[in-house]
């Protein structure tokens, strides 16, 4: 319903997925990538070894949502949604490890997979941003695919 026709603003919306749906995802991988080199590069922090997962999940998909976006392709979803998923999966786990540290979680890069570098708000930690970036990729995917499908 919350693209049909019926519902009031439907049609602007759904415009707008298929107008810029593209750039939007790419403007949420970009701004995770961007984060996670400026943390690592910038702060100093040593990303543990599911944070380099989540990277190798998110890095690809900036350049594949900026070369759709630039393209107007959009095939794009069946690439990037398998990539999203997992990463968004890496998130899950990563995150979860930091809420139960006694589960152990020293990686083998030497840096523990439950260090905090960031926690906001009591809860919001890099691989909850991470997986919220996943979690928005995913979202605007399958949001998009709803619009093509009604348009």
């Amino acid at each position: 319903m919350a693209l049909g026709a019926s519902a009031p603003g439907a049609t602007s919306l759904r415009a707008l997925l298929l107008g810029q749906g593209r750039w939007l995802a790419f403007a949420v991988a970009g701004t995770a990538m961007g984060a996670s080199l400026y943390y690592s590069e910038g702060v100093g922090f040593i990303p543990c070894e599911f944070c380099w997962f989540q990277r190798i999940a998110m890095y690809p998909l900036a350049v594949i949502l900026l070369v759709a976006a630039i393209t107007r392709d959009d095939r794009v979803a069946k690439y990037v949604i398998p990539i999203a998923a997992i990463g968004l999966l890496l998130s899950i786990y990563h995150y979860q490890l930091q809420v139960f540290p006694e589960q152990g979680g020293a990686c083998s890069s030497g840096v523990p997979c439950t260090t905090r570098y960031v926690e906001e708000f009591g809860f919001i930690s890099i691989p909850f941003m991470a997986g919220c970036g996943f979690l928005s990729v995913l979202a605007l995917q399958f949001a998009m695919i709803r619009a093509r499908r009604a348009n």
